[in-house]
């Protein structure tokens, strides 16, 4: 009875066993997800992992042009009266972040994960804004651009 037992035992372990392995395996062929960037406008928000990099490679400025064209993005109304606020992980802050408004500059760089700006500036001809809707992106990288996440900020009348 004993020997039975333990051979029950043996093959419960080896089993288990098998499963932890098989289980870290299809973990490790898993993506790691790239880091999010939200905007938030009153009490909606959008959040996106990267349209382009992200995972920490220099994008090569064809690459990030093509980006900057991705028409399936996330959008979001705003207010020209509210406040637009964008947030990134703590690891895009620290590579230090640039929010770009139709693929120009709009920000210096930070390396906050927080930001806040009104919602006016995006409708503005001053600020290059072109009709009723503006591409907004967040530009990982203060030298080099590693990671874009863009938006589509549409204006609410």
């Amino acid at each position: 009875m004993t020997t039975l037992r333990s051979a029950v035992r043996r093959r419960r372990a080896v089993a288990a066993a098998g499963a932890v392995s098989a289980g870290l395996l299809v973990l490790s062929a898993c993506d790691k997800p790239t880091p999010m960037a939200t905007v938030t406008v009153g009490s909606s928000s959008v959040s996106e992992e990267a349209t382009c990099g992200g995972a920490g490679d220099v994008l090569k400025p064809a690459e990030r042009d093509k980006c900057l064209k991705e028409t399936d993005i996330e959008s979001i109304t705003v207010d020209p009266d509210e406040t637009v606020r964008f947030g990134v992980d703590p690891e895009v802050a620290d590579k230090g972040w640039t929010i770009l408004m139709n693929g120009q500059p709009l920000t210096d760089a930070s390396t906050k994960t927080y930001r806040t700006i009104p919602g006016s500036v995006f409708f503005n001809a001053q600020y290059g804004a072109q009709g009723d809707s503006t591409l907004v992106s967040i530009q990982e990288g203060e030298k080099e651009p590693t990671g874009l996440w863009s938006f589509k900020l549409k204006k609410d009348s």
